[in-house]
């Protein structure tokens, strides 16, 4: 039996996830889009955002599936909005990440000589 051991630690996987979820403009569009307003129905978003439903279903099952929103189905629409507590926990987990590296390698003007 073969034992995989772990490479990387929980907290270095979250902020893979998190960040590999902001990673395309269009995430980062739709992000911006449900933290100006309380909720948003999927057919709304595809009349604000220059792409086709099925490339929005896409990226919003990648911001689900990281945790960073929520969807209520109730056919035929689907409504989303932000998930609150986990979106919290990805500002802070990411917020701690570059200060702690910025803190760590570079000097007071940013420079790493």
């Amino acid at each position: 039996m073969i034992v995989e051991t772990k490479k990387y630690t929980e907290k270095q996987e979250l902020i893979a996830l998190y960040a590999n979820a902001i990673a395309h403009p269009v995430r980062v569009a739709i992000l911006d889009l449900l933290a100006s307003q309380a909720c948003c129905y999927h057919g709304d978003m595809a009349e604000e955002l220059p792409i086709a439903n099925s490339t929005l279903s896409q990226h919003l099952k990648v911001l689900k599936d990281a945790g960073l929103i929520q969807g209520d189905i109730n056919p035929p629409k689907t409504k989303y909005c932000i998930h609150q507590e986990n979106y919290a926990f990805a500002e802070e987990l990411l917020s701690d990440f570059f200060k702690g590296h910025l803190a760590s390698s570079c000097g007071e003007k940013g420079s790493c000589n």
